[in-house]
């Protein structure tokens, strides 16, 4: 079932954009706030998810204080399906550059999948992917991949 509202798809775009721009401006709390009680956000295969909006903030925090001086998302290409009223997912390719504590920098290029419901009336980001297609002195060495064909 596909709604035809277009204020659906904004709000959401809206998400994905206030994530990026929390993300960059070191505000954690920002960050969590756009996410469901019971989100997941899974940054790559070698490390837990992040399970909980109560656990995005504090989490997220600590690489945002010890690890980057600096970082910029860049988001585009954002497809929006609806599973019903309330429920959504995306893609979205994502650049995001980064500046460590020790000065170096770094880039990454790839996708957010994205899944949303609508909760008391309100978009909310309830499970984020990063997948990555390439990535340059990243601080991980393995990501999800985009799944692309051999």
């Amino acid at each position: 079932m596909e709604p035809l509202m277009d204020s659906d798809r904004d709000e959401i775009r809206s998400l994905i954009h206030g994530y990026c721009d929390n993300f960059d401006r070191n505000e954690p709390e920002g960050v969590a706030a756009l996410f469901t009680d019971d989100a997941t956000i899974d940054y790559g295969p070698d490390h837990d998810p992040i399970v909980g909006r109560v656990a995005i903030a504090p989490t997220i925090a600590v690489g945002l204080r010890e690890r980057f001086r600096a970082t910029s998302h860049h988001v585009s290409n954002i497809e929006i399906t609806f599973d019903g009223d309330d429920d959504a997912r995306s893609v979205s390719y994502v650049y995001a550059w980064h500046e460590y504590v020790d000065g170096s920098e770094s880039e990454l290029w790839g996708r957010y999948a994205h899944r949303f419901r609508r909760d008391d009336g309100r978009w909310l980001i309830a499970e984020l992917v990063l997948q990555a297609a390439g990535t340059r002195n990243f601080h991980r060495s393995r990501m999800h991949p985009i799944g692309r064909r051999a």
